[in-house]
């Protein structure tokens, strides 16, 4: 298992269950399979797997509260499982912490290529070269956008001298950000190039981040554009 990358999957039916996890492990993924809430939070405890997949309806203790517990612990990358694409679902599992979510019934490669570009993403947290912003002043990796300092080689983030702590999706959206401040990014954009999005995705999952990542830098520090998308303030 060491060797493989270790997915924590918890889902109350049976046959979804193991037909995924064969499908995983065929894949090459080590899988750990639970059937609810709190197994599922025991397992991440004891094992600290390198993702999980939490479906949202557990017996037991939810998936969304599921997510939330795992996400004040860690910031291992989490894809919510829904049965409906209903949006009370989709926001409360982005909300939680979720990185991503797949609506139920879904495809084998397409989960699995989820997986992966979530897996991708969480590896390489700074998204590659990039050329930094006109409107930032920049110290030896330093940007600083009036109290926010976002440390480009380092991946930290301070917010008045104070650290802040992001998930590696929230830092890879607020590089994208920072890379181009006062620039107008799409959520198309956002998406293929946070997400990994070699198709049309779901923009609630950008709306639900910028959020999140709001309540940690300020409320004002990203603009919305309405018809547009968002934009950093220089």
């Amino acid at each position: 298992m060491a060797d493989q990358t270790h997915v924590l999957f918890v889902e109350d039916d049976d046959v979804i269950r193991e037909a995924t996890q064969l499908a995983l492990e065929r894949d090459g993924f080590a899988v750990t399979a639970m059937p609810d809430g709190l197994s599922g939070l025991e397992s991440f405890r004891a094992d600290r797997p390198d993702i999980a997949l939490l479906d949202v309806m557990l017996p037991g203790l939810d998936g969304v509260s599921l997510c939330r517990r795992i996400r004040d612990e860690s910031t291992v990358p989490v894809i919510m499982l829904s049965a409906r694409a209903d949006s009370i679902d989709v926001v409360l599992g982005l909300e939680a912490g979720a990185d991503d979510y797949v609506t139920k019934p879904f495809d084998g490669a397409v989960l699995v290529a989820r997986i992966r570009a979530v897996l991708r993403r969480f590896g390489h947290a700074g998204g590659g070269d990039r050329t930094e912003g006109a409107g930032a002043a920049e110290t030896g990796g330093v940007l600083t956008f009036g109290d926010l300092e976002v440390d480009t080689d380092g991946m930290e983030v301070r917010r008045a001298g104070r650290p802040v702590g992001l998930t590696p999706t929230e830092m890879r959206l607020l590089l994208e950000f920072s890379s181009a401040p006062g620039t107008v990014l799409s959520r198309d954009k956002l998406l293929e190039r946070v997400w990994d999005y070699g198709w049309g995705g779901d923009t609630r999952v950008v709306d639900v981040h910028v959020q999140r990542l709001r309540t940690k830098i300020g409320q004002d520090r990203i603009e919305t554009v309405r018809g547009f998308g968002y934009k950093l303030k220089a």
